[in-house]
């Protein structure tokens, strides 16, 4: 059982572009709303700043990889100076080609843009995977399998074929797990601010990942911190502070969390029944499932299948 696997399954990340890239010269620049979005920009050529509120702006430059996720708006420019341009009316507005921006001919830049799709059910499972923002410098040794990913994209954006946005998508979809998968080492350099916590930092962990391993295979079963504790061959004390301090949360919290996301998966899709899934994931009762759901989403399994249902 691989719980990184579980969790992307879960996910089911889909890139889209936006637009067909951007060539931009001179004086120009684009701002994106505070959307909740996960984003992401490719640098085919050239060098711009991206400025966001309260942060030192940071240089992006041919070749860099950032994700970003838009819990705050933010500016992709050639200069502070610059008056943006609202990067959804732009985009809007071009529907077909490359978005053109600037006022002169100097410091030119491509790049391509867009952003992550989610499964909706379960999009919050994406918290303590990536830190807010994420650069991937052009240059960096300990990356050379994402690098790999970048320069296929590159290639295949210099020189368009049939298919061309199909298989940059799927290189930049690729990308992201990748980016997901890093251990700390090779990550770290690379964020500007840390995650914290969360499942990747717990499989990096050999107790805390002997217990999250556990728990996503016998999901049902009904686990106690001391039970987890004696498989962990650790004291209960002991394996409580380690698995907090590292994931960021108590360990029947996070199996909480796991349960209630396998049953939203599987109440979003229809495939089994509200008894049905609660015996799966280690309930007694349908009712002390629904219970349990309701206190942990803030609305009932069926309310719940009601709205899934109107969002698809």
């Amino acid at each position: 059982m691989d719980p990184f696997l579980d969790i992307v399954r879960l996910l089911r990340p889909r890139a889209a572009l936006l637009g067909r890239g951007m060539d931009a010269a001179g004086d120009w620049g684009l701002s994106f709303p505070a959307l909740g979005d996960l984003l992401f920009f490719w640098i085919e050529d050239g060098t711009c700043q991206l400025i966001r509120p309260g942060c030192d702006p940071m240089w992006l430059e041919t070749g860099d990889f950032v994700l970003l996720r838009t819990t705050l708006s933010f500016t992709l420019t050639s200069s502070e100076e610059v008056e943006p341009l609202d990067s959804v009316a732009a985009v809007a507005a071009k529907q077909e080609g490359r978005l053109k921006l600037g006022s002169g001919q100097e410091r030119p830049i491509s790049l391509h843009m867009g952003k992550f799709l989610f499964s909706t059910a379960n999009e919050d499972l994406l918290t303590g995977l990536l830190p807010p923002i994420v650069q991937i410098p052009s240059r960096s040794p300990k990356l050379h399998r994402l690098h790999n990913l970048l320069t296929m994209m590159e290639s295949e954006g210099r020189d368009p074929g049939p298919a061309s946005e199909f298989i940059i998508v799927r290189l930049v979809e690729l990308a992201l797990v990748e980016i997901l998968r890093m251990p700390a080492s090779g990550l770290s350099e690379q964020s500007v601010e840390p995650a914290n916590g969360g499942l990747l930092a717990g499989l990096r962990d050999p107790v805390a990942a002997k217990a999250i391993r556990a728990m996503h295979e016998n999901v049902g079963q009904e686990w106690t911190v001391e039970s987890l504790a004696r498989l962990c061959g650790v004291s209960r004390s002991a394996f409580a502070t380690r698995f907090r301090d590292i994931v960021g949360i108590a360990p029947i919290s996070y199996l909480l969390r796991w349960r209630m996301a396998l049953a939203k998966e599987a109440l979003k899709s229809g495939t089994a029944g509200v008894e049905e899934i609660a015996f799966s994931i280690g309930y007694k009762s349908a009712s002390a499932f629904s219970t349990s759901f309701t206190r942990a989403v803030g609305c009932s399994p069926s309310r719940f299948t009601e709205s899934s249902s109107r969002s698809t």
